[in-house]
């Protein structure tokens, strides 16, 4: 059985469609036998259609994930009913999707529930920081997917 999952953050030009390839990639190599879908979207329409940030592709391009063929996309109501899992980076995003989410039987959760041992919560948003931002996402992202996927694998 496949599972889906969702990758939430604001806009989807950083930190979820970072999630998005870096679970995807994580998945291919040390999870082959694992079935899954991933998106990712923002809760805002600011990016739609945009590709992700040039520093989101730049810092995952230095680490071997490919993010260019990536668009932004807006969280869409049935996506509750598509998907399995829909994550999200932070709190405040948290909400705003628990809001929409209604009864759904997706999971709505912080990514980083599944790496408790990265020592956060949420994933930054490093839009207005440096690169070593961008790199921070990509370590929890990182964290995350190892984690997540390795849920998935034992909850079968």
């Amino acid at each position: 059985m496949s599972r889906r999952i969702l990758f939430v953050c604001l806009g989807n030009i950083c930190r979820s469609p970072t999630a998005e390839g870096v679970v995807r990639a994580i998945a291919a190599r040390e999870f082959p036998e694992l079935a899954i879908e991933i998106d990712s979207a923002g809760t805002a329409d600011y990016h739609v259609g945009e590709p992700p940030d040039r520093r989101t592709v730049s810092a995952a391009r230095r680490r071997g994930y490919d993010l260019a063929s990536l668009r932004a996309r807006r969280v869409l109501a049935e996506d509750f009913r598509r998907f399995d899992y829909v994550l999200a980076m932070d709190e405040a995003n948290l909400v705003e999707l628990e809001e929409r989410a209604g009864a759904s039987a997706a999971e709505v959760a912080l990514f980083l529930k599944f790496a408790p041992e990265c020592g956060s919560v949420e994933v930054p948003d490093p839009y207005y920081g440096g690169i070593e931002d961008f790199e921070r996402v990509l370590d929890l992202c990182e964290a995350g997917a190892r984690g997540l996927l390795s849920h998935l694998k034992s909850n079968g």
